[in-house]
């Protein structure tokens, strides 16, 4: 699930996922952290979900993934579309 907060000229973009699966930590990973594992890292909240917030330039769009434990690489259904295996989110 992806929620967004607008700003003057960014959105703040939260990456939710539920507690599990898949197990372990899950990070998202895109083009606007050059594909890195573990810059953006979702954690707990208190609502059983975990999650991220990235600050992405406004009417922009980005693909990313989300990246779990044992290299198993994943979409978000609810992304705004799919670029080939990449999910896209457009801000």
């Amino acid at each position: 699930m992806l929620e967004r907060r607008a700003r003057k000229e960014r959105t703040e973009v939260t990456f939710v996922l539920p507690a599990e699966p898949p197990p372990g930590p899950v990070s998202v990973v895109g083009d606007f952290n050059n594909w890195q594992p573990g810059t953006h890292t979702l954690q707990a909240r208190g609502d059983g979900m975990r999650a991220v917030t990235v600050t992405l330039p406004g009417k922009s769009a980005h693909s990313f993934r989300y990246l779990a434990a044992g290299d198993y690489w994943f979409d978000d259904e609810q992304a705004d579309s799919h670029d080939g295996i990449n999910s896209r989110i457009n801000t």
